[in-house]
């Protein structure tokens, strides 16, 4: 069941419907509702602790969740995208509650159906803004998800590919310096990779989304292995020859 709690801050779409945007809110839905409306701020979509999800703007509306963010060209996400605030209080560093998965689960299919959203187009607010957003986090099920056919994980083919830059950009992530390089590294781990991400105090990790030596990911044969196979799933779900 969905309940409203209506907020304000909203405009006009200025692009189809593309993108599904899943986020993370350190508070349960009330104080998140009442945090996103002190500073002016919404989403779509707000998933309780309980499995209960609020509708706080319709998703014909263009809502104010994305910020400066990026994802496979385009920079309007907002425009484009219908954002779900997930409630947990160390933004993702430990387990979901399996009540609230269900209700999101059942939230992105009903919308997947009705939007036709690709499967490479669902994504994290960290996957979208990686130099500044630290959410879902490490511990958000993305395999799970995966695995009842939202998002994507790893499948059984690899690309010879072996520019790492290349591949982040590809798949979608912001590579246009070096910092963004980088920091897009990280969230990759943080969605594909999650064991390589360590666990953080909620307001450091706010404050430092990436470490400063995370440069060292782009040598690492663990992530490398792992990104030329999403890569890979990338390009198969883009109809070209992998």
């Amino acid at each position: 069941m969905i309940m409203y709690r209506p907020l304000p801050f909203f405009n006009e779409r200025k692009l189809p419907i593309s993108t599904l945007v899943i986020h993370s809110m350190a508070h349960n839905a009330d104080e998140g509702i009442k945090q996103l409306e002190a500073l002016q701020l919404s989403a779509h979509y707000v998933v309780d602790y309980d499995g209960t999800i609020y509708q706080c703007v319709s998703e014909d509306k263009r809502a104010w969740h994305a910020g400066v963010s990026y994802w496979r060209g385009e920079t309007d996400i907002n425009s484009c995208s219908i954002g779900i605030e997930v409630c947990h209080r160390s933004l993702g560093q430990s387990k979901f509650n399996k009540k609230q998965i269900a209700s999101l689960i059942e939230l992105c299919h009903d919308i997947i159906r009705r939007r036709q959203i690709a499967p490479t187009m669902i994504v994290g607010h960290s996957d979208i803004a990686p130099e500044r957003k630290p959410d879902p986090g490490k511990d958000f099920p993305w395999k799970e998800l995966a695995a009842d056919n939202i998002g994507i994980w790893y499948g059984s083919r690899f690309c010879a590919q072996a520019d790492a830059v290349e591949m982040l950009s590809t798949i979608g992530y912001k590579t246009d310096t070096e910092q963004a390089v980088q920091a897009s590294a990280y969230a990759f781990c943080r969605h594909f990779l999650p064991k390589k991400i360590i666990k953080l105090p909620v307001k450091k990790l706010v404050d430092n989304p990436y470490p400063d030596d995370c440069k060292k990911l782009l040598s690492d044969g663990e992530f490398m292995t792992a990104l030329q196979n999403i890569y890979c799933q990338y390009r198969i779900y883009s109809k070209t020859n992998c």
